[in-house]
């Protein structure tokens, strides 16, 4: 419940519709209460004494007040389904926002299918419960009152029939209320379970096939479903059982008005308008009860919902800005590495330990060492995507962590061995960090990334559509264009995550000499899998298992580090390995 009401405060924001449509709510209430006063006076003063001009006058007033309540209830339903929807809006905005500043280590250990489901089905069910739930409710509660009050005003005695069994059916409310809810947050987690798979299947749909997992997939879409499906049906049995006990509670409470009421007419205590009157306002009392029970679900999904959507907000940013974080000037570029240690959670090992380094400006530093070894994890600590656990991590002497993040960023470029491009066109893919960009500025950066030549080639060139991460491109383009987006900011810093892995050996020529050119006069660092792609770095960072086990040039390593030796040398022997390998293949071709 706390959850709702925190969901109602988004109301404030449409506090005047808000007001608007309550008042339209209650004048249609007030016109449903009118209709068996209208009836009672039809009976004692028309039908009863044969008054005929007085049956036709009546009913056309109660004809009117129908007209004037139908007037009522659509703007207090359009009112209503506009705060509603401006709700949904703001609601999908913030977590959205929210999304987007969350750290990596959050999105690590959540599932993409997860935050789908928060920012589409919860915040849908937010949005029924206060288009549809909420308003009937408090409609439901007025008409409770005013049906109640104007029964002790026309019989005391029998209006107490509802004083004793309307508890009752309130009871039976919360309690399956309090039944529900629970499975609805199961409901929920369950579906965003459904939703991860979903989306994890369409992104590796391709790898699917490739290794012929279709019939496995089917199988564990499959069981996921019918968890979603288990759990509904627990929801739908708890509430059918609910249904039956609270009508049996209005029929009873009808008949002992109608027994009751009876009486009191036989007595004379009683007209029988009074009586049709008092029948009318027992269904209006009862009828709230009975909409409660049909709201249950709704309330119990909307409440679950928004429990969901608030943990996503309430959510303590790991990345924050200080309070008096200041703009980073235009840099150097260099930067340093002060005794740095990391791990992603408190109860986790050490990820970097003791890392210690300077990076001169304009200076190439590669990074080489084992998978796992750390190196990405340094580099993701220049941008602060991370924050060391220790130590500090300084840029031309200034905290990363004392300036504003999109002051910081902004000065580096990165491009990530995961290569992502969004959908678009390919203009809009290299312009992504700076879209205000020239079209003569795209065109020189893809023409230093080596890729205005293939670009060229396709018939719509720049405007050219890439397809959902960019499905459409070879590994090679795509890098080359990600490498294009990275050096179109020109940046004082670079980092490239092994950054022509996925280009043939041609493009990689090309690729090095463009880059050798681009690095001069910023500070890139450079994640290498192979030694032969750093010979010329001014620095080599040697890791193993989260340290650095030696640094310095190529020379001086290979006298230095026996690690750095065996990794140099055992390339050595495989590059002569392959060379003879294709040499004999060569030969039996020939022959």
């Amino acid at each position: 419940m706390k959850a709702l009401g925190r969901l109602l405060s988004y109301l404030k924001v449409y506090r005047g519709m808000a007001l608007l449509a309550f008042l339209c709510l209650m004048l249609a209430t007030a016109g449903n209460l009118a209709v068996p006063a209208l009836g009672q006076r039809v009976i004692d003063k028309g039908i009863v004494p044969h008054n005929r001009h007085l049956v036709l006058l009546l009913s056309g007033s109660i004809i009117a007040v129908a007209l004037v309540r139908a007037v009522f209830t659509f703007y207090q339903g359009y009112l209503t389904a506009k705060i509603s929807q401006g709700v949904a809006y703001d609601l999908r905005n913030a977590l959205y926002e929210k999304i987007q500043k969350l750290s990596f280590s959050y999105h690590d250990r959540t599932q993409t299918g997860q935050l789908l489901t928060r920012v589409t089905s919860d915040v849908e069910l937010a949005q029924q419960f206060l288009g549809t739930a909420f308003l009937q409710a408090i409609g439901g509660l007025l008409m409770l009152i005013g049906s109640v009050i104007l029964m002790v005003r026309t019989d005391a005695p029998t209006a107490a029939v509802l004083l004793v069994l309307g508890p009752v059916a309130i009871f039976l409310f919360l309690f399956f209320f309090r039944k529900t809810r629970p499975l609805f947050v199961l409901a929920q987690q369950k579906l965003s379970q459904l939703n991860a798979a979903l989306q994890e299947n369409l992104a590796g749909v391709r790898v699917v096939r490739a290794f012929v997992r279709q019939a496995y997939e089917i199988r564990r879409f499959a069981r996921y479903n019918r968890e979603v499906m288990e759990v509904q049906l627990k929801v739908r049995r708890t509430l059918a059982f609910a249904m039956p006990l609270i009508f049996f509670i209005a029929n009873l409470s009808t008949a002992a008005v109608i027994w009751l009421g009876g009486r009191s007419v036989i007595a004379g205590r009683m007209t029988l308008g009074e009586l049709s009157a008092f029948t009318n306002y027992i269904l209006m009392a009862i009828f709230p009860i009975f909409m409660l029970s049909f709201l249950m679900g709704s309330i119990a999904q909307a409440a679950a919902g928004a429990q969901r959507i608030f943990e996503i907000l309430d959510t303590p940013l790991e990345i924050q800005e200080k309070p008096d974080a200041v703009p980073l000037p235009p840099i150097e570029g260099r930067v340093e590495f002060r005794d740095v240690w990391f791990r992603y959670f408190e109860s986790q090992p050490w990820v970097l330990q003791e890392i210690d380094f300077v990076a001169q400006p304009g200076q190439k530093i590669a990074l080489l060492g084992a998978t796992g070894s750390g190196k990405s994890t340094i580099i993701n600590l220049i941008p602060r995507f991370y924050d060391a656990t220790r130590g500090q991590v300084l840029i031309d002497g200034y905290d990363v962590r004392d300036v504003t993040l999109a002051s910081l960023r902004r000065q580096i470029g990165i491009v990530l061995q995961d290569t992502l491009l969004f959908s678009g066109t390919i203009r809009e893919n290299i312009a992504f960090g700076k879209p205000e960009a020239t079209m003569e500025e795209i065109i020189a950066a893809a023409k230093a990334a080596q890729a205005h030549d293939f670009i060229a080639a396709f018939p719509e060139g720049y405007e050219t559509h890439v397809g959902e991460r960019g499905v459409t491109l070879s590994g090679g383009q795509k890098q080359r264009i990600a490498i294009a987006r990275a050096l179109l900011v020109d940046p004082r810093i670079l980092i490239l995550d092994d950054a022509t892995s996925s280009v043939d050996f041609q493009t990689e020529q090309r690729l090095r000499k463009a880059l050798a050119v681009l690095m001069e006069g910023r500070t890139s660092f450079i994640i290498a899998q192979r030694i032969s792609t750093v010979l010329d770095a001014d620095l080599i960072l040697v890791l193993d298992k989260g340290r650095i086990v030696a640094q310095g040039r190529h020379e001086e390593l290979l006298e230095s580090s026996p690690l750095y030796a065996e990794i140099y040398y055992g390339e050595l022997e495989e590059d002569v390995a392959v060379r003879r390998e294709r040499l004999v293949y060569d030969a039996g071709e020939v022959a």
